[in-house]
């Protein structure tokens, strides 16, 4: 059961009232009594020290009659049982009892501290009276040598009837100070409980949302304070309530506006939150609480949940959902340990995409037969026709051969971006790849006095690929540098560095300009299209070298300046010797 504030601090003050008390009697009753030794002591000191010369000669001179008769004289006079003892323990007189029918007191505890030349004390039971007695032992000394002790002793009976008598009245006292503070102890426990129950009763209510509840200002002092500043953290709350609200239903809004479907997933991976866009691309199923993997069935989005949990950054990568193709973008929120998804539908961009390639590959397999016959036909009317007639021949021939060329890379690009299309990977030596292509163009380059060489670094790693391909990616290289290259050299280069064959394209040629350089990989794109036209080139070599590296899991980077040449640097994991 629950326990009140009334209670407890009624329970608390009162245990504390009691131990209070009960100490105050047991100090009390223990500080009596020993000031009441203490005066006892004192009044038997200042006795000694008016008798004790008068006894003195009798001790000295061994007169034990008329010390025994004096000591019994004094003790009547004084009311006070006094014994002499002698050096050696032995009684000497007694006020009380024949000293020889008494054993000897060396040992007792006043006795042997008076011999050492102190005053000694005890409190002890006396067989002689049988009573308990306060016993006070004087050294007797002359010439500085003690010689004898006077005790004296007196009855404490008296002490504790007084004890007693003063026990009753402090226990009485006690206890009506006990009852007058236990009202005083409830009352000031309801007047603290009183206005913290109505705190409690207060802050309940605005925990429960009702934020114009508030504590009343009757409050004086440090209440009144926390009662102000309780009301104006209600008004503070109620103002951050509201401006919640409102932000909530803006970012409402601004998901539902959202066309991408965008989720939040927590620590435990379960989803917190999701737009209407997300419903429905999961088809209006259940999504607030439930794991992300029991509404994305993806292993290669969980994959990616567990990729970008690890690494604490932002991911993407692609799922399929529902026939639909998704590009997913995850966002690590360090401080709350959270993923913000979005899923931005490809699909439609995917089918364009398949639509596209499927017409360049149908259409240029559709041109591929039509081209050979106007080749062929513009190659015998040129063999026959003469003079201006000749030479239009000719032209036509030159941009059939052009258009020949742009179905053949088209068609190489087509099969280079198409998926699903198995490659057979084999052991490739990079060497004679190199010296097939040195040999294709080396006349071209020797015709236009331009220096070819091929430079192979030693313990050169083979590479695994497609040979065809890897090929193709060197001769579209060196065949730029060939066409872009008037004086100068064409080096190719062949090393290793690590765990990659590197394979380097220089040349001394016209160079790029720095701005072309991030498109040249793209199709069609040109960087002299005037010096393009001329030599037949069609825009998509550097294309076809991109796609050809990144099947092969490589990279490939371009340096370049206008007037100074170009390097190509390709990167392809080698195989391990």
């Amino acid at each position: 059961m629950k326990q009140s504030i009334f209670f407890k601090l009624f329970v608390g003050i009162f245990l504390i009232l009691l131990a209070f008390a009960g100490a105050v009697l047991l100090l009390s009753f223990g500080a009596i009594r020993t000031a009441y030794f203490e005066d006892q002591a004192r009044h038997l000191r200042n006795l000694n020290s008016a008798l004790g010369s008068r006894l003195l000669p009798y001790v000295l001179e061994n007169r034990r009659e008329d010390l025994e008769a004096s000591v019994k004289v004094l003790a009547a006079e004084t009311e006070i049982r006094m014994t002499v003892i002698g050096r050696d323990g032995t009684v000497l007189a007694d006020s009380e009892r024949a000293p020889e029918r008494m054993e000897s007191h060396l040992y007792r505890p006043e006795i042997f501290e008076a011999l050492e030349g102190r005053v000694g004390k005890s409190v002890r039971f006396s067989s002689t009276v049988q009573a308990r007695m306060l016993y006070v032992g004087f050294p007797m000394k002359s010439n500085g040598e003690t010689v004898g002790v006077l005790r004296m002793s007196v009855f404490i009976r008296d002490l504790d009837g007084l004890l007693f008598r003063m026990r009753q009245k402090i226990l009485e006292a006690t206890g009506i100070t006990l009852l007058i503070l236990l009202v005083a102890v409830i009352l000031f426990s309801r007047s603290v409980s009183k206005p913290v129950r109505e705190f409690v009763s207060i802050s309940r209510r605005v925990a429960g949302g009702d934020f114009e509840a508030k504590i009343s200002r009757r409050h004086r002092g440090e209440l009144g304070d926390f009662a102000r500043s309780f009301n104006s953290m209600v008004d503070d709350l109620k103002a951050m309530f509201l401006a919640v609200e409102r932000r909530t239903e803006e970012l409402d809004i601004v998901l539902s506006s959202i066309q991408d479907g965008l989720i939040v997933i927590d620590d435990k991976d379960a989803i917190v939150m999701g737009n209407s866009a997300f419903r429905k691309i999961v088809q209006g199923k259940e999504i607030a609480g439930r794991f992300y993997w029991e509404v994305v069935r993806s292993s290669g989005f969980a994959e990616l949940v567990k990729s970008v949990r690890e690494s604490r950054t932002s991911g993407t990568g692609g799922v399929r959902l529902e026939g639909r193709e998704f590009q997913c973008t995850l966002c690590f929120i360090r401080s709350q340990d959270r993923l913000v998804v979005t899923f931005h539908d490809l699909t439609e961009v995917r089918d364009i995409e398949r639509m596209k390639k499927d017409f360049v590959l149908n259409v240029s397999h559709e041109l591929r037969t039509p081209l050979t016959a106007i080749k062929g036909f513009a190659e015998t009317l040129e063999g026959r026709l003469a003079g201006e007639d000749k030479g239009f021949a000719g032209i036509i021939r030159r941009n059939t051969d052009r258009l020949i060329r742009l179905v053949q890379d088209l068609l190489a690009l087509s099969r280079l971006e198409e998926k699903g299309i198995p490659t057979d990977f084999e052991e490739v030596d990079v060497r004679a790849l190199a010296d097939n292509v040195v040999a294709i163009f080396g006349p071209q380059a020797a015709a236009k006095a331009v220096e070819l060489d091929l430079k192979v670094e030693a313990g050169l790693l083979p590479i695994r690929g497609d040979a065809f391909q890897l090929e193709q990616m060197l001769v579209n290289l060196v065949d730029n540098a060939v066409k872009y290259t008037d004086k100068g050299r064409i080096d190719i280069v062949l090393a290793h560095e690590g765990k990659e064959c590197v394979i380097e394209v220089r040349d001394t040629g016209i160079g790029i300009p720095e701005d072309h350089l991030p498109h040249i990989f793209e199709r069609f794109y040109v960087a002299d299209p005037s010096r393009s036209r001329k030599l037949g080139g069609t825009g998509l070599g550097l294309s076809i070298v991109k796609h050809v590296v990144l099947l092969h899991q490589g990279r490939i980077e371009v340096r370049s300046r206008l007037g100074e040449g170009t390097t190509f640097t390709v990167s392809l994991p080698a195989i391990a010797g």
